[in-house]
């Protein structure tokens, strides 16, 4: 199976934030099980890598990027999703398109995000952490 972490979910590992993280982590955790294929984009990694650096320092959060660049498949962000995102009119919000079109380009069967209102738009799936492990 093959999952899609939004920038939420890895903030959450990355930065231990309750309720959330127990819940990331397991679904994150899914990345060393052969059954499963699990993806972001470099965007994605960009935003955790933010607020893991304002919470624990430049260092800290490059350390844990290195571990979780490592686990995770990073799909690129193609021209087409760009173009893709910017002529549908149901996405407003750019980034959540750019990260849609990014899984639907590595054909991932779930997006899993604590913002699913964000993908209201999505013919994939949507869950959030706990929805997704309920689900397992």
């Amino acid at each position: 199976m093959k999952l899609f972490l939004d920038a939420n979910v890895l903030v959450s590992v990355l930065n231990r934030q309750y309720p959330v993280f127990p819940y990331a982590a397991r679904v994150f955790s899914l990345a060393d099980n052969p059954a499963f294929e699990v993806y972001t984009t470099p965007l994605c990694l960009a935003i955790a890598f933010y607020f893991s650096a304002k919470k624990s320092g430049e260092d800290h959060a490059k350390k844990k990027m290195a571990i979780l660049s490592q686990k995770l498949t990073i799909t690129p962000n193609q021209t087409s999703a760009v173009l893709e995102t910017l002529k549908n009119p149901k996405i407003s919000d750019f980034e959540d398109g750019l990260e849609y079109y990014a899984a639907k380009e590595a054909n991932c069967d779930v997006i899993i995000t604590e913002d699913q209102n964000d993908f209201w738009f999505s013919e994939i799936e949507v869950l959030n952490c706990i929805s997704f492990i309920e689900k397992m």
